[in-house]
């Protein structure tokens, strides 16, 4: 195929089985399997990190979290490393990005070698647009939670797809190819669905869905004490808030597949899309909620959809793929040597195992509410976990496990020695190899505007 244009689009907190794509009961992202149908649907993609910060470092850089030091001791890409973005604009690609969420911002130097690049936050979205402000306040009711001061309820799909239409009527007017990488917040917590989406889910329910959705921000706001305590939830408001992070998920998979659709009317040429989440979530594994603390599947676990990248690829849609991967794939298609990355070409080779890791944590915002919360099995060090299609293995300085993955809970390396020393070997040759730091961490100063997404989003007190 020609150079093409690439549409990568990232969903915060989407985990693999709570998608169709994934095998999950209910249909929540029918326009992804659509696209995955007439392309490459892989239900096990590995993100690198627990969460944003470190995921999305990865993506846009194509090295390790514990490399660059990004979401591990330091909050920003180092001066002087070069990102995804700046390697397609040498190759003569114009470059852009659209972001909801703060991590992926200039607040942590993600902006860099984007030719455009706007960040839309509560504070931020008259830069949206007239014509885009005006279709979302006409549709503010339906597309988000009416009007409201709370912006953790804001819904911004609508706001994301006004603005990406008009940047690519914008590529559509220029020759040259096109990196547009896109980052929408949703499902991320705090699972407030907009109001045609409320009721998508709740059948089931002895409450309704604006009920559900209130219990969701309830426990959003007291998410901290909730985990500190057991995560003491009845069996009613785990229903809810499944439903309402499904609905999340429902409702932002017809965004994209609106905007997937306006895609593929323009007259763009060859442009692969590329659609998949940057972590999952946790509901009740470990005792826990969110994705803060550990690296199981329901962290790192997410799905990746390839849509209209000609190419065969070697691998199958059940193998393991990370999302460093992809990225050297479409760098190399769009003749860029990425050959430093973590990533493979898949047009050339899989992966045996995927690695996942995350930095350092002392707990204190869960001592705080609860001084006897025991965390003895969380690691307070560096934790780094290999994964292959049948175990995960995982140390860090407190110590190692190994878990058979339908049971991620319970430490076999005593039953398993063999395939613990082996899986250790590998991870401690790869972290030798890809996952030495570049610096000690660099840290930026986040704006009080930056400050208060991430209090949203539940980052930050």
């Amino acid at each position: 195929m020609s150079t093409p244009n690439i549409v990568w689009i990232t969903l915060d907190s989407l985990r693999s089985d709570h998608t169709t794509i994934g095998g999950y009961e209910r249909d929540t992202t029918p326009e992804m399997a659509d696209l995955a149908a007439s392309g490459h649907g892989f239900d096990t993609c590995i993100a690198h990190g627990k969460s944003t910060l470190p995921s999305s470092g990865a993506i846009l850089t194509g090295y390790a979290p514990t490399h660059t030091n990004i979401g591990i001791e330091g909050n920003a890409v180092p001066d002087g490393m070069t990102t995804v973005a700046e390697r397609f604009r040498s190759a003569g690609y114009r470059t852009a990005c659209l972001s909801r969420n703060s991590y992926v911002s200039s607040a942590t130097n993600l902006d860099r070698g984007f030719d455009r690049f706007q960040w839309l936050a509560s504070s931020t979205i008259h830069r949206a647009g007239a014509k885009t402000l005006a279709s979302y306040l006409w549709n503010i009711r339906s597309h988000s939670a009416g009007l409201t001061t709370d912006t953790s309820k804001h819904a911004s799909p609508l706001l994301m797809n006004g603005v990406a239409k008009r940047w690519l009527g914008d590529f559509e007017s220029e020759s040259d190819p096109f990196f547009f990488y896109l980052h929408y917040n949703e499902p991320h917590r705090p699972y407030y669905p907009p109001g045609k989406y409320l009721d998508a889910f709740t059948d089931d329910l002895a409450m309704s869905g604006h009920e559900a959705a209130e219990r969701a921000l309830e426990i959003h706001y007291n998410l901290d004490e909730i985990v500190a305590n057991g995560c003491d939830l009845t069996d009613e408001e785990w229903a809810a808030l499944r439903a309402m992070y499904d609905a999340e998920i429902a409702y932002t998979d017809e965004m994209v597949g609106r905007l997937v659709s306006h895609v593929r009317s323009l007259d763009l040429g060859d442009t692969v899309v590329v659609v998949t989440g940057d972590h999952g979530e946790l509901f009740g594994e470990w005792g826990l909620l969110s994705h803060s603390y550990v690296l199981n599947d329901a962290v790192t676990r997410v799905p990746l959809v390839i849509n209209g990248l000609d190419e065969p690829l070697t691998v199958e849609d059940d193998d393991i793929i990370q999302h460093s991967d992809v990225m050297r794939t479409l760098l190399e298609v769009a003749g860029v040597d990425g050959s430093d990355t973590i990533g493979v070409d898949l047009r050339e080779e899989g992966r045996e195992f995927a690695v996942s890791q995350r930095g350092p944590n002392t707990y204190e915002e869960l001592l705080t509410h609860n001084p006897d919360f025991d965390y003895s099995a969380l690691h307070t060090g560096t934790l780094n976990a290999l994964r292959t299609e049948e175990w995960r293995y995982q140390e860090s300085p407190d110590g190692a496990e190994l878990f058979d993955l339908a049971d991620e809970e319970t430490d076999v390396r005593e039953a398993h020695p063999a395939v613990a020393e082996s899986l250790q070997s590998d991870l401690t040759d790869w972290v030798e190899a890809n996952g030495q730091p570049v610096s000690e961490g660099q840290h930026e100063e986040f704006s009080d505007t930056v400050q208060r997404q991430l209090r949203d989003l539940g980052y930050m007190e």
